[in-house]
């Protein structure tokens, strides 16, 4: 056996942080990024990252995750932005997909597959579930009243048209929901209605023809299923049963477009007067979680079916969908009467994790504004670990919640830089100083170990609790929490006082503290993944070794192989100092933008 097999061997014994458990399988979507322009920091706070970082902590426990996101890609913003920058909608998607791929993998977005609504796959998928429903009897064809721009010569999508709500009178209502009271509307309902494409107000009302999902035939069905659903937060309960009590609509599911998934009839043909019509993007958006899973089930030789068909093995899948709550509606009714008015087995949303906003000094985010910063300006100021920590640690979650310049910058020098980073420097900084870098064996735990012990079993169940109930800033704070436990470890410890007459006393601090090092790190995998595979791979632990720890094991704080290499990491985190914030508030915009 050579020196990294023993090495191997030794982790395999001393390290007992695994989790007996009968493995889950949990299938995880968070809400499709539209593909017109990179995402801000609201989109990956309110969805992509929190189901990240859930995906991550629930792989450490062992348990088998599939976590599905794709490119939202149909509709008029794409076909808008392709005319304007004089290019091929299809190219146009392309690179832009690329980039979103692109921008993900620079936060570690752990995506088991990142699709495209535009696929074959959900090509496929979405006419064949329109042709299940119009079997059912819940499709049909109706002549109704859309709005025309005769500026634009074309019809208008529901939020391209804006006026004034005939309920509350907000002024720049869409022509789908109104912002101002939340109520949805019908396009045709607006006062005083202009284009959003180009401001004019030249319209009219006209026929058309198109596919109508009569919503209405399954409200009490609807009403029933989330009335059962009880692992969801009241935010996404409370928006459900708002759209219940108001009367679900029969809503059309197609729109005068070039650009989108075709129109077919039951037999699978090009459906007559459809031509030049396709479905709504948010009738296939939301199939394209499904699509998404057939596209990584083609290729890597995976069966699709076993997590959304409860016939074909997906009744012990746990379901977590995660988005923020303007998406919660068209989840919770319309995705629903899709899959339930199939007359298929489909796999429901389980639990549905609904984020309010992040703000950005008095107003939102805006992607079509260019309001805030976005994930590719992000990573250009700071490493993507930083971002994480914040956004999570601030997460949108019972209220909305502001970003500020400022906040960022206490938070990331207080929680990560003062608290997490001073801790693994200290020690192992004196661990190569006084002990030439070897993890030390003499010493016998006293009264502050124990405490510690307590504090870690304590705080450990916490944090687990926390992340199984998706509640991340509390996550946030129960992590911090226990990086400050080890702190005052230290403090009460005092190795290098008592190094000056007790050696084997000071050795018990520092043995102490290195395990708290390789724990820390190991809690931290979710929230800031990059940080902690450099601790990790400092201390040179084993991937297999990095397993999320049992709060009931009563060796971790002497779990890793005595007598030990030990190496110093480099500084973790770079203290963000005013000069800083001045440049980025000019740069971005601050309180007086």
């Amino acid at each position: 056996m050579n020196a990294e097999e023993l090495r191997a061997a030794e982790y395999s014994e001393l390290w007992k942080i695994f989790i007996v458990m009968t493995p889950r399988r949990i299938l995880i979507t968070s809400a499709l990024p539209y593909i017109n322009g990179i995402k801000h920091l609201g989109n990956l706070a309110g969805s992509m990252l929190p189901a990240d970082i859930y995906a991550r902590f629930q792989r450490l426990r062992g348990h088998d995750v599939l976590y599905i996101c794709a490119t939202d890609e149909h509709g008029t913003p794409a076909e808008l932005a392709a005319q304007a920058g004089n290019m091929d909608v299809r190219i146009y998607c392309d690179e832009q997909h690329q980039i979103q791929r692109d921008a993900g993998a620079g936060f570690n977005l752990s995506y088991d597959w990142f699709g495209r609504s535009s696929s074959p796959e959900n090509h496929a998928r979405t006419q064949y579930f329109a042709r299940l429903l119009e079997q059912n009897g819940l499709i049909e064809e109706r002549t109704s009243k859309q709005v025309y721009s005769v500026d634009d010569g074309r019809f208008l999508p529901d939020r391209y048209v804006e006026g004034t709500c005939p309920d509350c009178g907000y002024e720049k209502a869409r022509g789908d929901q109104c912002d101002g009271c939340g109520r949805l509307l019908d396009p045709v309902e607006l006062i005083n209605p202009y284009s959003a494409v180009s401001g004019g107000r030249n319209i009219e009302i006209r026929d058309t023809a198109h596919l109508f999902l009569l919503q209405s035939k399954l409200q009490d069905r609807i009403r029933e299923w989330v009335n059962n659903s009880h692992d969801w937060p009241q935010l996404a309960k409370s928006i459900a049963l708002k759209w219940i009590d108001e009367g679900l609509r029969d809503r059309a599911i197609t729109r005068d477009l070039s650009w989108g998934v075709p129109v077919l009839d039951t037999d699978g043909q090009p459906r007559k007067g459809f031509e030049d019509k396709v479905f709504y993007v948010w009738f296939d958006a939301p199939i394209e979680y499904i699509a998404a899973t057939e596209e990584w089930a083609n290729r890597t030789d995976s069966d699709w079916k076993r997590w959304w068909l409860t016939d074909e093995g997906a009744d012990d899948v746990e379901y977590v969908e995660f988005m923020g709550k303007d998406n919660v509606a068209f989840h919770t009714v319309s995705f629903p009467v899709t899959l339930l008015g199939s007359g298929k087995p489909w796999k429901t949303v389980d639990r549905l994790k609904a984020f309010n906003w992040v703000t950005w000094y008095g107003g939102k985010f805006s992607t079509s504004n260019q309001r805030g910063v976005f994930m590719d300006q992000a990573l250009d100021l700071l490493p993507a670990d930083y971002w994480r920590w914040y956004l999570m640690a601030n997460a949108p979650e019972g209220s909305d919640a502001a970003f500020t310049w400022e906040g960022f910058q206490a938070s990331i020098n207080s929680d990560l830089a003062n608290v997490l980073g001073n801790f693994v420097n200290r020690i192992t900084k004196y661990t190569v100083s006084k002990f030439a870098g070897t993890l030390p064996t003499s010493g016998t735990p006293g009264e502050d170990e124990a405490w510690m012990a307590e504090e870690l079993k304590n705080r450990l169940t916490a944090l687990n609790e926390h992340y199984e109930q998706m509640e991340f800033r509390k996550a946030a704070a129960e992590t911090r929490a226990l990086w400050a436990a080890g702190n005052e470890y230290l403090t009460r410890a005092e190795p290098w006082v008592k190094y000056k007459n007790d050696v084997d006393a000071a050795a018990i601090g520092v043995r102490t503290g290195l395990n708290l090092v390789a724990i820390f790190a190991i809690i931290a995998q979710p929230l800031i993944p990059e940080t902690a595979k450099t601790i990790l791979d400092t201390l040179g632990i084993p991937d297999e070794n990095r397993a999320w720890p049992d709060a009931d094991d009563t060796n971790l704080l002497d779990a890793l192989p005595h007598n030990m290499t030990v190496q110093a990491p480099p500084v973790l985190f770079q203290k963000i100092e005013d000069a800083m914030v001045a440049a980025w508030s000019e740069q971005f915009g601050g309180s007086d933008a």
